[in-house]
């Protein structure tokens, strides 16, 4: 954190600054690299936002041991409306409410990012009906885009657009790409309406190898590619140096869902293999674009 007045970053202490670091660091993705685009405090925001999921999916995931998830979600609930309060108790915490006040983050999009691991916490999500699937997509995805454009610098209309259209995108390419793991817990994010029109099983593993997924699978491909293009004519409205992280990640996931495409979905369990060079070329392309 060399280069700045640690104090001055959020008005928060370096020790709290670096406790949010490492909850990013210990995850060990690639967000902390793509966010030193931004400055400090947007960096030091994104990290509390991203700290904050990465909690709350580690209880939905049994990554982390609790007597009881659903229990524990429900806490953050309530340490949530303890920091619009103004109540804070630990690093996290504080680093969180300087965040939330700074770029003026609103409850419910927390709240509803704890919904949705709440989903994912219980009974394993088996086929649900498209109206549960996208309620489960904004949940875990387009929420905390409704958090990261505030972060971003851009609190419009059109970056909500940006964060609904986006956050399905990837996540509908996340589970796209996932398919294999997800069955192996049991798990299957496709919907039940498309499952019965190309007469696919609905039991995760039997539908690895259903003739149907294939063409499932270019159906729910292309309401993604929908969504991207959709993202792309939001973010025209939006401040154009706020909406750089949301264009890099467009072009990353884009070229993961084009590789996606080109291999199929007859042999799910093939891995995914993108060519780092040509993701990092869209990647640094969106960025100066």
């Amino acid at each position: 954190m060399s280069g700045f007045h640690q104090n001055a970053v959020l008005g928060c202490t370096a020790s709290d600054l670096e406790h949010v670091r490492e909850i990013v660091t210990r995850a060990g993705t690639s967000f902390a690299r793509g966010m030193k685009i931004l400055p400090p405090d947007r960096r030091y925001g994104m990290y509390a936002v991203y700290a904050f999921c990465r909690e709350v999916d580690d209880i939905a995931d049994g990554d982390v041991q609790v007597p009881d998830r659903a229990a524990a979600l429900a806490e953050w609930h309530t340490r949530i409306a303890r920091l619009y309060e103004g109540e804070t108790r630990d690093a996290l915490d504080r680093v969180l409410h300087a965040t939330i006040q700074r770029y003026g983050l609103r409850q419910v999009d927390f709240d509803a990012v704890i919904d949705g691991m709440a989903m994912d916490a219980g009974a394993p999500i088996v086929a649900p009906d498209e109206a549960t699937l996208d309620l489960y997509c904004d949940r875990v995805a387009s929420a905390v885009g409704r958090l990261s454009v505030r972060v971003f610098g851009d609190k419009s209309e059109a970056a909500d657009r940006v964060a609904y259209h986006l956050g399905r995108a990837l996540q509908t390419t996340n589970i796209l790409r996932d398919l294999q793991e997800d069955a192996e817990r049991g798990r299957l994010y496709l919907p039940q309406e498309l499952l019965e029109r190309f007469r696919v099983p609905q039991d995760p593993e039997e539908a690895l190898y259903a003739q149907g997924l294939n063409p499932l699978a270019h159906v729910l491909a292309a309401r993604a590619q929908d969504h991207f293009r959709e993202a792309k004519k939001a973010m025209a409205q939006c401040d154009h140096v706020a909406m750089r992280p949301a264009r890099m990640m467009a072009a990353s996931y884009l070229c993961i869902l084009k590789v996606l495409l080109r291999r199929g979905w007859r042999h799910p369990e093939k891995a995914v293999r993108v060519n780092k060079g040509v993701r990092l070329l869209h990647t640094l392309w969106a960025y100066v674009r």
